[in-house]
């Protein structure tokens, strides 16, 4: 038997108009089941052998496309400066590293461990998170994460001169729990904005992975020199309490799929008829072992199975690699053959800082033409149209690194080297946002997935000083080539990819049923108009 429905139609009118919530509320209420919500005429009996199907209402408060621009635009920049915590958490104790050798009395490979450990949690933490923020939502995923890492950083600055080890398995630990932000801030965007819209707000993510890590040798250069190596674990601490707080305050739930389960199972507790989800429809019931097997190994399926994210996770891992490959050589090429300060050595990071912030005009060009392209009539967007950026980008890496590798001589002045790497920066830019783009585009719900096996950090090379900075060289150049050939050959792997067509599939579905609502909606709404004006002509 049907659940009673409004009994006028000018009940059943109201009810399907959802009156705006205040902020706080919709961060705080997961589902945010209102009158409207539960009046809704959702498709179904009620039964166990037809479910009432849960989908988005009318102007769904809580569906991310709806939330207003300036909100939208709140949380990608929390989301973004979280990211920038983390990956400037990551090389900060690079700069700190001499007053680690010191303290604890260790080698300096011992004391390289902080950075390199921090940065193989990076690599086994965006495995875990970004399925789990699929299976538990977003947002509780952002408080948990930060709020271990919080407690990581915080006890690491207790360490005493005999607690050496503490230190490393804590960096590990904030590594592996701080790359959440960098799995799930794409997966973000993905669930906010249209993929018309979702360029810039990309752009301004992917900028923070980048831009951290120049950053962190920059601070903690002059804050371990200064004041001592605590000092960055202080810094490190206050900065993600405060993207804690902030995204308390500001960062409501955002995963659709997720919002949708929870509100079918509090209205099946509160009514006492079976809903369901729009995309659980036909699925057998989900156990909490099954979902997590599911979820935890679809990273290690789509990296093996995958092509698109197979390529693209390794050429992230290439790229991002020689980056931190950079760090470890300018310390030896700034202090032991140039003999800058520890502190003015950090000042060398400032190229690759440039050439990162002179790509965001850059990108925001590219991104109007890719705008104006896809508002000609007839065309069709496609993920391949992402990949314009990623073509500059992959000619300007192996270009910018074999400038740096044999310009570092002592008798060639310091500023020559320092100009290719501001090539180097704008080409990491350039490519890592065309990259989470096509990824985001490809594999839409899965989005977290896919950034997740994206995720990937490279060990540092300890090659001779000028061909370990030729080795990334040659590295790059090997993969410059496949944004060109993911430009032809992108819509047959898509075409053959088993989770881009299932996410494809899942978002057409979503579309078919809300066009059918606001069709529904838009008929007793004329129908309602032709009786009231039916009334007052009698």
């Amino acid at each position: 038997m049907d659940t009673p429905k409004p009994s006028s139609a000018g009940e059943n009118l109201t009810s399907s108009q959802p009156s705006r919530p205040s902020h706080f509320r919709l961060v705080i209420d997961q589902t945010f089941i209102t009158n409207e919500v539960r009046n809704h005429d959702y498709p179904g009996s009620g039964t166990t052998e037809g479910p009432y199907v849960v989908d988005w209402i009318p102007d769904d408060p809580k569906n991310g496309f709806n939330l207003s621009p300036s909100m939208k635009w709140v949380i990608v920049m929390i989301c973004a400066f979280n990211t920038l915590a983390c990956s400037l958490s990551s090389t900060v104790f690079a700069g700190a590293i001499l007053q680690v050798e010191e303290y604890f009395h260790v080698e300096e490979e011992v004391a390289i461990l902080s950075v390199s450990l921090f940065v193989l949690g990076f690599a086994v933490g965006p495995v875990v998170w970004g399925p789990l923020s699929e299976l538990y939502g977003r947002q509780s995923i952002y408080l948990i994460t930060l709020g271990a890492s919080i407690l990581f950083e915080g006890t690491s600055i207790a360490c005493n001169e005999h607690d050496v080890a503490a230190l490393l398995v804590l960096r590990f630990l904030v590594g592996s729990f701080s790359s959440a932000a960098v799995s799930n801030s794409p997966a973000v965007v993905a669930d906010i904005f249209v993929p018309a819209e979702r360029g810039l707000a990309v752009m301004a993510y992917s900028m923070f992975p980048f831009l951290g890590p120049t950053l962190g040798p920059i601070c903690g250069n002059f804050l371990a020199a200064g004041a001592g190596w605590r000092w960055v674990d202080v810094l490190c601490t206050l900065f993600f309490a405060v993207m804690f707080i902030l995204g308390l305050i500001f960062v409501p739930e955002t995963y659709g799929p997720y919002i949708l389960r929870r509100r079918a199972v509090k209205l099946s507790k509160e009514t006492g008829k079976v809903y369901t989800s729009k995309l659980d429809v036909g699925l057998p019931p989900k156990t909490l072992g099954s979902t997590l097997t599911t979820s935890l190994t679809r990273p290690m399926v789509m990296a093996v199975w995958e092509p698109i994210s197979t390529a693209m996770a390794l050429y992230a891992a290439i790229i991002y690699g020689i980056l931190y490959l950079i760090f470890a050589a300018f310390p030896i090429i700034f202090i032991n053959q140039r003999h800058w300060t520890q502190g003015v050595s950090g000042l060398a990071y400032v190229g690759i800082m440039i050439g990162q912030i002179i790509g965001v005009p850059f990108y925001v060009v590219l991104e109007a033409k890719y705008r104006r392209k896809i508002a000609r009539p007839g065309v069709v967007p496609t993920p391949e149209m992402r990949l314009e950026p990623a073509l500059w980008g992959a000619v300007m890496l192996p270009v910018s690194l074999f400038w740096f590798a044999w310009t570092s001589y002592p008798s060639v002045h310091w500023a020559v080297g320092l100009v290719g790497t501001i090539f180097f920066g704008l080409g990491n830019v350039l490519v890592f946002i065309s990259m989470m783009n096509y990824i985001i585009d490809t594999y839409s719900l899965y989005a977290a997935t896919a950034a997740a096996t994206n995720s990937i950090v490279r060990a540092l090379f300890g090659f001779a000083l000028y061909w370990a900075s030729s080795i990334p060289a040659f590295l790059s150049l090997a993969f410059a080539p496949l944004p060109f050939v993911f430009l032809k050959v992108g819509p047959s792997l898509r075409a053959h990819s088993k989770f881009a067509n299932e996410a494809k599939a899942q978002m057409a579905k979503l579309q078919e049923v809300r066009q059918k609502v606001e069709e529904r909606f838009e008929e007793k709404h004329v129908a309602d108009a032709d009786k009231l004006a039916g009334t007052e002509q009698a």
